[in-house]
């Protein structure tokens, strides 16, 4: 295995050997890499991540090879070369390549010849020695096999199944279809027949792009294939992936052929057949499949980073809001959270038409902000949005009072889900709704991770990829930001608790339990006593479960209590009290710190130590900050070419990012137009939920769409 792992990635065998160590003690990827640091060389979460991969790559080509060496035992041709063979065999392609021949098939015509006794005959040809095989062929002859064509028919099926199962042509082709591949579309007849008929209009023209597609394969970028892909899905087209035949037919002679002799007329035909029938439609398969996982690989990514990025969004922090789900018929649902996001009351407030109601509204409000105290408005981005933000913002006020606009995306699967449910039993999925929208600025990561990250609106074909692996993914990066933040342990809900690393679900539900029972926790130890959490769950999560305002302030850190004595001697050094450190950068660079390392504890970790002592559990997030959309700007009929507005970034893909400016349809700025040189990724230039100014290029209002440039 850590040869395996150490032939795909360039890191130090130690580092490799000790982090599969951790990953086999059931230790996490945020542990491993914040609290492991000197056994896996200061190895990162991506790295680790690589590692946790390329291990469970390895498993699943071990499980194969056995499942594959169980099956040719049990069908009593297993060798001991065939054995060498599969076990020496680096990768999932090699070991199916080697197991073709046996692999159980359907009936197929191979078969059948064989059945009627024509395997002898289709060697013969094989051995290509100048027989004559038409007088060959009729020594074959059977009740099955009426002929000497019916013969030489049935040989060549076998011969063609022998050439479809040679590793070394299979291989060949392969590396043409790598190079050379060209992937094309063609419309449908069920697109013909809707464009006729005007139907699905906008389905039809989200793909019309690929009615008459080609391309080379290897050129093609991740976002068209898989639009592509989703578009033969639905219908509208038909995809082929094809190399040139005579380069794929002429490459088999070259394999197969070893002489001109009376045979050579006979094989031609069955290389003909075998690379149309069997090897074409399974290497194009293939070939595509490989595209596809590459296609997936590349939105997962652009995924994960864009999630990443909104999970880590600049939060409000503990203050009070009013947040709004704004609506126009069934009026807007208003609701007052306090410092902690606990619900405190709601009232349906009828500002637009048909009622507008819009004295009464700004009256309720009125009285809900100077009641509970407000210190912000958070409005959701949805329906009547605009008009709501420009009702509040006409409003004055006996204080300073924020107003945000709030992505929606994924706060009506918040409010129809089981945790909703759980939460708010008895309020309606709309108030539920409004809550979210609220809860989303005061902490955009504790209230999202509540949230299926597919729903949540940040990703490109999320739909259409591997869900296994996406959801796997995406699991990482949830982690990954939840445990980079910490968690306050007293006020955290069981969907947080649940990503801390060594919780999971069931202890974060005997967390929450025993808070109710017992009250807030007073110390980092308390922890232990939390049913079935064991040494091991305390060891992974206590580094990133905050205790506020506790007795230690080292409760309240990232130091990990495995690491409080080494404080307490590095305060003794100074003689100082552990409290003293706290925050005091003066004394704490005073600090030799070679005389604290340990065979355990070396300096990664306790330069750590020093860097979070000087600011024991603050929130490298930047707070929130409001943002004004043009007030001009309604709908996409009041967007023109040549304006320049302001916006938010809502969405980074590879071949560009999508910019709200305050309506519906949000802006694209193409990949060429987010600076005046050459960009690779997105993510070089703009971040998400990033306020930017752009220039409006071009505006289709019957496409829907509208062109965006970055203006600097």
């Amino acid at each position: 295995m850590l040869q395996y792992i150490a032939s795909q990635i360039n890191l130090s065998s130690k580092s490799i050997e000790n982090t599969v160590k951790l990953l086999n003690e059931d230790c996490t990827i945020p542990f491993i890499s914040r609290y492991r640091k000197e056994m896996t060389g200061n190895l990162d979460e991506v790295e680790i991540a690589q590692i946790q991969k390329i291990k469970l790559a390895y498993e699943t080509l071990l499980k194969r090879k056995e499942a594959i060496l169980k099956n040719l035992k049990e069908q009593g041709v297993l060798t001991e070369n065939l054995e060498n063979k599969i076990k020496k065999a680096k990768t999932l392609q090699e070991v199916e390549d080697i197991y073709l021949p046996y692999k159980k098939k359907r009936k197929t015509k191979a078969e059948t010849a064989r059945k009627n006794g024509l395997e002898p005959f289709a060697k013969i040809i094989m051995a290509q020695r100048n027989d004559d095989i038409e007088y060959i062929a009729s020594k074959y002859l059977n009740e099955s096999v009426k002929n000497e064509d019916e013969a030489i028919q049935g040989a060549g099926y076998i011969i063609a199944e022998w050439i479809n199962e040679n590793i070394a042509v299979r291989n060949s082709l392969r590396r043409i279809y790598e190079r050379k591949a060209m992937i094309s579309s063609k419309i449908t007849s069920k697109a013909k027949k809707l464009e006729s008929q005007d139907k699905d209009y906008d389905k039809l023209q989200k793909f019309k792009d690929y009615f008459d597609w080609n391309e080379a394969l290897n050129r093609c970028p991740s976002h068209r294939l898989l639009a592509m892909l989703r578009a033969e899905n639905e219908g509208f087209v038909k995809i082929k992936v094809a190399i040139d035949n005579d380069d794929a037919v002429n490459l088999i002679d070259r394999r197969i052929i070893k002489n001109n002799s009376t045979a050579t007329s006979y094989l031609e035909k069955f290389i003909d057949d075998a690379y149309k029938r069997l090897l074409a439609p399974a290497l194009s398969n293939e070939v595509l499949q490989q595209a596809k996982e590459k296609a997936d690989a590349t939105a997962i990514s652009v995924f994960a980073k864009n999630l990443e990025q909104l999970l880590l969004a600049s939060p409000l922090g503990e203050k009070r809001v009013l947040a709004i789900d704004p609506g126009f018929r069934t009026g807007c649902k208003v609701v007052c959270l306090d410092e902690q996001g606990v619900f405190k009351k709601y009232e349906t407030i009828f500002p637009h038409a048909p009622q507008n109601q819009k004295t009464e509204a700004k009256e309720t409000i009125k009285y809900l902000v100077e009641k509970y105290n407000i210190e912000a408005i958070a409005i959701g981005n949805g329906t009547a949005s605009r008009e709501t933000e420009t009702l509040v913002k006409q409003m004055q006020f006996n204080s300073k009072i924020d107003v945000f606009v709030i992505s929606e995306a994924g706060a009506s699967i918040y409010s129809a889900s089981k945790i909703a449910r759980e939460e708010f039993p008895k309020l309606d999925v709309t108030v539920r709704g409004a809550i979210s929208i609220g809860r989303r600025l005061q902490d955009p990561l504790a209230e999202l991770v509540k949230i299926d990250a597919k729903s949540i609106g940040v990703g490109q074909y999320q739909h259409d990829v591997d869900q296994a692996k996406l959801k796997s993914e995406l699991e990482l990066v949830v982690s990954s930001c939840v445990n980079r933040i910490g968690v306050n342990i007293n006020t955290a809900s069981k969907s947080l608790l649940t990503f801390v690393s060594g919780i999971g679900e069931k202890l974060a539900e005997n967390i929450i339990l025993y808070r109710e029972q017992n009250g807030a926790f007073q110390t980092r130890k308390d922890i232990k006593k939390v049913p079935r959490l064991g040494t091991k769950a305390f060891e992974q999560g206590a580094g990133f479960l905050r205790i506020k305002n506790a007795k230690n302030p080292l409760d309240n850190s990232a130091v990990h209590p495995e690491s409080y004595l080494v404080v307490k001697k590095m305060a003794t050094s100074l003689q100082l009290n552990e409290s003293d450190l706290i925050g005091n950068k003066t004394e704490l660079q005073r600090l030799n710190l070679n005389q604290f390392i340990t065979e355990k504890i070396g300096l990664p970790t306790l330069r750590d130590i020093v860097k979070e002592l000087e600011k024991p559990g603050l929130d490298p997030r930047e707070q929130a900050k409001t943002f004004s959309f043009d007030e001009n700007i309604k709908t996409i009929k009041d967007v023109v070419s040549g304006m320049v507005l302001p916006g938010i970034v809502n969405n980074i893909t590879a071949f560009g990012c999508f910019v709200s400016i305050g309506i519906k349809e949000s802006g694209l700025i193409h990949i060429s137009n987010l600076s005046d040189t050459f960009v690779k990724d997105p993510n070089e230039i703009v971040s998400l939920q990033q306020h930017v100014t752009v220039k409006v290029l071009e505006v289709d209002v019957q496409r829907k769409r509208i062109g965006l440039e970055l203006v600097k």
